[in-house]
């Protein structure tokens, strides 16, 4: 993807991510903030725009929220940032070194005396690292990039807010329905994505948008056998 394509393609990613990021889906358990469309959407611009200029898409969409929106400049706020473009990261990306983000989590989860008291709590994150040896499979991707952002997310939260072990705990049926809801989400997100820009190109003849399309994840006999 040519330089000046793709800081226009970031810059219109960014744009429909601040659109969707304010579209609320459900509240975060043990939070007053939502889910928004955007939990969704974000991961998919790792695979639409790669990994690396996915990701800076995704967190220009949140320094903007967090500037013009929320207006929040502390270190909890900062952190926040990152979740959702290390989930975008993980989507875009073939490298089995993605799978080293679970596992830091992972380790700083364990280390905390919390998390260290609520430890199988963390084995959930055995799934973004399970999912990088298929990283052809896009329901496998969904699922560890969904699983990999809630790493990085909790991780945070376990250093910032003082919730019991039984807290943590009473969560993991919770964050399985959760978890596999968004998995979901980013799968149906990217198919139709995807399905509907090539669309725009046979109709529109819009070659501009072509690079973005991955004719792999694109209805036939071929996806269901090797890449759904």
């Amino acid at each position: 993807m040519k330089n000046s394509k793709k800081i226009i393609f970031i810059f219109l990613f960014s744009l429909l991510g601040f659109l969707t990021l304010q579209i609320p889906v459900s509240k975060i358990i043990g939070s007053s903030q939502n889910f928004t469309l955007f939990d969704f959407f974000a991961p998919t611009t790792g695979m639409f725009l790669n990994s690396i200029p996915g990701a800076v898409s995704v967190l220009l969409v949140k320094i903007f929220d967090l500037v013009l929106i929320k207006k929040g400049s502390d270190l909890l706020s900062l952190f926040r940032l990152l979740p959702l473009p290390l989930g975008a990261f993980y989507f875009g990306t073939k490298s089995r070194f993605k799978s080293l983000i679970a596992v830091v989590c992972m380790t700083l989860f364990i280390l905390h005396p919390i998390g260290r008291q609520a430890w199988i709590y963390s084995l959930f994150w055995l799934i973004p690292i399970f999912a990088s040896f298929f990283p052809k499979r896009l329901f496998l991707k969904s699922l560890g990039s969904t699983f990999t952002t809630h790493a990085v997310g909790s991780t945070i939260f376990i250093y910032a807010f003082k919730l019991t072990p039984a807290v943590w705990l009473s969560l993991i049926p919770v964050t399985f329905i959760e978890r596999v809801g968004f998995s979901l989400g980013i799968y149906a997100s990217y198919f139709v994505f995807n399905f509907s820009l090539d669309y725009l190109v046979k109709l529109l003849k819009l070659k501009s948008i072509k690079i973005l399309i991955k004719k792999q994840y694109l209805p036939s006999r071929q996806f269901l056998l090797k890449y759904a």
